[in-house]
C-alpha cells in the first residue's frame, strides 16, 4: 500500500507542484490549504507523514505541529519561507523531524521524505529482543516501551525514548550528536543536529527526579552519568 502524504500549504502551485512530484514517486497525497483544515484531514486521513507549512491561515505550522504531536509520533517536515535559525529551532522544539526552506527544490523534499519514512519503517520493523535496564531509579523496558522512575512511570515520545535508551546502555559514555543522529534517527538522517540538544532539554524535563542524569560535555556532546552510589 502506497504511503499517504498529506501537504499542508496555503499556497496552492507549492502544492500542486509537491502533489506532482509525490505522485510520480507512487505516493499518495491529500492537500490542505489552512491549519484547520489540516487539523481534520489528519484526523480523517491518518497519513504516514505531514509535509507542514509554517505560516498558514488559521492556525499556523507550529500550532497545527503542537496538536498533532499530542497524539502522534508521525514524521512531520516543516516548510518555512524564512531562514531564521529562530523559526527552524522553534519547529525542532515543537516536534519536527526537519525542514526544508523554501523556495526548495522538489526533488530534495522527495528524498527528504524517503528517508523519514524510511526511518519509519527501521522503527516498525521486527527487532531481536531486548533486556530492560536500570541505572539507579530510572527502568527502561524496550518491550512494553515503558519507562519508569521510582515507582512512577514517564510518558515518553518515540524519538525521545530511543534516546533515552541509547545514553541507558552507554553509560559514562560521551557520545556525540552525530553519534546520536545515525543510532536514533538513522544513518540517512540529514536534518539539524540541533534536533539532539532540543530532545535532551525533553528529557531532562521529563526525568527531572531520575537518578542519573544526563550531563553536557561542552563542545562534543552527552553523556549519561549515574547517581555516586551507583558508579
Amino acid at each position: 500500500m502506497a504511503a499517504k502524504i498529506l501537504v499542508a500549504d496555503d499556497e496552492q502551485n507549492i502544492v500542486k507542484l509537491l502533489r506532482l512530484y509525490l505522485r510520480n514517486e507512487g505516493y499518495d497525497v491529500v492537500a490542505a490549504a489552512n491549519g484547520r483544515q489540516a487539523l481534520d484531514r489528519f484526523s480523517a486521513e491518518t497519513p504516514d507523514l505531514v509535509l507542514l507549512d509554517l505560516m498558514m491561515p488559521e492556525l499556523s505550522g507550529f500550532e497545527v505541529c503542537t496538536e498533532i504531536r499530542k497524539n502522534s509520533d508521525v514524521p512531520m517536515i516543516m516548510l518555512t519561507a524564512r531562514s531564521d535559525d529562530v523559526d527552524k529551532i522553534v519547529g525542532l522544539e515543537m516536534g519536527a523531524d526537519d525542514y526544508v526552506t523554501k523556495p526548495f527544490n522538489p526533488r530534495e523534499v522527495v528524498v527528504r521524505v524517503k528517508a523519514a519514512l524510511r526511518r519509519r519503517d527501521w522503527d516498525r520493523a521486527e527487532e531481536p529482543e531486548r533486556v530492560a535496564v536500570t541505572i539507579g531509579n530510572l527502568t527502561l523496558d524496550p518491550a512494553s516501551r515503558d519507562v519508569t522512575v521510582g515507582d512512577e512511570k514517564v510518558r515518553l515520545r518515540q524519538r525521545e525514548f530511543d534516546l533515552l535508551e541509547a545514553f541507558l546502555t552507554h553509560p559514562n559514555v560521551v557520545l556525540d550528536r552525530e553519534r546520536l543522529l545515525s543510532m536514533v534517527w538513522g544513518e540517512d538522517y540529514f536534518g539539524d543536529p540541533r534536533t539532539i540538544d532540543v530532545h535532551v532539554a525533553w528529557l531532562r524535563d521529563k526525568l527531572e527526579a531520575a537518578e542519573p542524569s544526563i550531563e553536557t560535555v561542552w563542545g562534543v556532546g552527552y553523556k549519561l552519568v549515574p547517581a555516586e552510589t551507583d558508579a
